[in-house]
């Protein structure tokens, strides 16, 4: 019973400690200094950086999805809704849930690493001692810069898994490319736009949030760094899915 409760005090610790820093985060946004550079060095690694993951993941996807879904549809003889079925399953689900866990893998990871060797190295102590607020220093930033990218990375993944499913369809299938196209472009609305886009808007705060967290509250040394890193990417990826449910659940209730 002893170690039940200590394991329900450190959990309830920790979702109040993860609490104030997003709060702290989210304030420092309309708080000046707002280290500029800072963001601007961070949205080019984590944009530009993981770009190469997100456009292999979505083009692959996307061919998969057309190889898989025209299989199928060949059955009912309806191959030509190839292009629908790729690109409502991409903007809706695949593309921004997909996008978010290769952006996580990638960036909490390091958010995770990098802070929780400032940690160890007692660097952030220093900040401290010097006046500056390492939640806004270090957390605001990453925060900032991950809310602008992952959307736009998402944009990119999705046309990548349409080019994807076109190359699936035309060289495979056989498909005419504006039966493709056309079906596509016809089947996709301002709800499915509107899920597609919220949803890694909310990730986003999940991927830097949770990666900073970890990376602030590092013990242990070089060992607690690595598994700093491991628990980052870990809760990061799960709580993506857990919320990925929710919010679809909520945003087809507003939709309905």
């Amino acid at each position: 019973m002893g170690l039940f409760d200590d394991f329900a005090k450190q959990r309830v610790f920790a979702v109040q400690e993860f609490t104030l820093l997003s709060s702290r985060a989210l304030g420092n946004v309309f708080r000046s200094p707002h280290y500029a550079t800072d963001i601007v060095r961070q949205m080019d690694f984590i944009g530009f950086g993981s770009l190469p993951i997100v456009v292999l993941t979505g083009f692959f996807t996307g061919a998969v999805l057309a190889l898989q879904s025209a299989n199928t549809l060949s059955t009912f003889g309806e191959t030509s809704l190839t292009g629908q079925l790729v690109m409502l399953s991409l903007v809706r689900e695949l593309g921004p849930v997909l996008t978010s866990l290769m952006v996580a893998g990638r960036n909490s990871s390091g958010m995770a690493s990098e802070l929780g060797s400032m940690v160890v190295s007692e660097q952030i102590d220093a900040m401290r001692a010097l006046g500056t607020d390492p939640s806004k220093k270090l957390v605001t930033p990453r925060l900032v810069a991950t809310v602008l990218m992952l959307p736009m990375l998402t944009i990119i993944s999705d046309f990548m898994g349409l080019l994807g499913g076109f190359a699936t369809s035309f060289f495979i299938i056989r498909l005419n490319p504006g039966q493709y196209w056309y079906s596509a472009y016809q089947s996709l609305e301002f709800e499915d736009v509107f899920q597609g886009l919220l949803k890694p808007f909310v990730f986003a705060f999940i991927v830097a949030l949770v990666g900073c967290y970890y990376g602030l509250t590092t013990t242990g040394g070089t060992q607690g760094v690595g598994r700093s890193t491991t628990q980052a990417v870990v809760a990061a990826s799960v709580l993506i899915l857990v919320s990925d449910f929710f919010l679809t659940k909520i945003i087809l209730w507003l939709l309905a």
